[in-house]
């Protein structure tokens, strides 16, 4: 768990001023907020650690994770160790014991001297590789392929998506659209990151991918099928076809077969039940496992590096599927469906799949979504889907 760090004083600070310091000093920095939780945490990380394999969660420093879509691609795996962590409920910085003295000292030095209401601009990638927005006739034709192709027997499922990038409105500011995701999602996972050199990244995630808390509690979930939700909230009359149904058992099974390999068989399950996120409903099982009696001690680690990508945003089987997207789907995910969130902070560790986001260009903004394709799908269907899920972060947008 988390080690005791030094205080910044008694001083305090706005979110703003730590986000604006982060962004002038070029320095890399992730602000989140847990789904029902209120404290928006921040990580201010001096030098990121860029690896090309999964890290080891157990054994690693407080930081915060950052990865790719395809687990051994261009794209690194980012921790950003926890340098500097700031917490909204105390308003105050606290430091790791071994983060650089002249860093800090020269971080606390711009904090001072920050003008609130001037943001300085967010970091966007060093080599930028530009898509162009698959239109509903090309993503439907894809779709249509990869129906034949299951139906050929080759797979059982694959999950394509698709970019929409949109003009960034007069008067978009990064922290006010954080903000506006912590109250529009009030049960995701809320995200901003910006590294220099990769990128800056906002999101509200509905899925757990790995989850152990401070009662040394494991979680994960299965989570799929997609309806619009209900406009009073309520989940009490959702009706699910066949078809989500079953992508939403595959996405289960895929879960049970990671703690086969792993010959655990302690676990609880719980669903399937709906859920709502945000504009959307879903399937969700949730799995338990607690490691207070279950000797375990290198589950999370095991249980991510079986189940990323997952079935619910690769698909079945994984390999098959994987060369499938890379073929077809026209572009390059790189941290969309890919996992990000804090590890071994003050509430445990946290992962969460990258999905309702958008990645941040100096003009424009990158919104991702995709849908899960099985034999019974129909284009239509599937591309009204992920004109849904785009919403989410649409919305967003919108309210500038």
């Amino acid at each position: 768990m988390e080690q005791a760090a030094g205080t910044g004083g008694e001083r305090t600070y706005t979110l703003e001023q730590v986000l604006s310091a982060a962004l002038q000093g070029q320095q890399a920095i992730a602000v989140w907020r847990l789904p029902l939780q209120t404290e928006v945490q921040a990580y201010v990380s001096f030098a990121p650690h860029l690896t090309s394999a999964i890290t080891e969660l157990e054994s690693s420093p407080a930081g915060f994770l950052f990865c790719p879509f395809v687990t051994e691609g261009m794209h690194d795996h980012i921790f950003l160790k926890a340098d500097i962590r700031y917490s909204s409920l105390t308003r105050q910085l606290s430091y790791a014991p071994d983060a650089p003295a002249t860093q800090v000292d020269l971080f606390t030095e711009t904090l001072t001297q920050i003008e609130t209401g001037k943001p300085a601009a967010w970091p966007i990638p060093a080599k930028p590789a530009r898509h162009a927005d698959r239109n509903e006739e090309t993503f439907k034709a894809a779709v249509s392929l990869a129906v034949d192709v299951i139906r050929a027997e080759t797979m059982e499922k694959v999950v394509l998506s698709r970019i929409n990038t949109t003009p960034l409105p007069e008067g978009f500011s990064l922290l006010k659209a954080f903000e506006k995701m912590q109250s529009a999602y009030p049960n995701a996972f809320v995200s901003l990151v910006a590294i220099p050199g990769v990128g800056t990244w906002l999101g509200a995630s509905p899925e757990i991918l790995v989850s152990m808390d401070q009662q040394q509690v494991f979680k994960t979930v299965a989570l799929a099928g997609t309806q619009p939700a209900c406009e009073d909230g309520s989940t009490a009359n959702a009706i699910w076809r066949e078809k989500e149904i079953e992508e939403q058992g595959m996405v289960e099974r895929y879960v049970l077969s990671c703690f086969k390999k792993l010959r655990l068989r302690e676990y609880t399950e719980v669903g399937p039940r709906t859920v709502t996120a945000g504009n959307l409903m879903h399937l969700r099982t949730d799995f338990k496992v607690d490691l207070k009696e279950v000797d375990f001690p290198t589950l999370g680690t095991d249980m991510l590096r079986l189940l990323h990508p997952t079935s619910a945003v690769c698909g079945l089987p994984k390999e098959p599927a994987l060369r499938f997207i890379l073929d077809h789907e026209g572009y390059d995910r790189s941290y969309y469906s890919g996992f990000l969130g804090p590890v071994n902070s003050n509430v445990g560790t946290h992962l969460f799949v990258n999905l309702r986001c958008m990645q941040l260009w100096q003009h424009e903004a990158v919104l991702y979504a995709g849908a899960g394709i099985t034999g019974d799908s129909s284009s239509e269907k599937e591309w009204q889907e992920t004109q849904h899920k785009l919403q989410t972060m649409g919305k967003i947008l919108a309210e500038f």
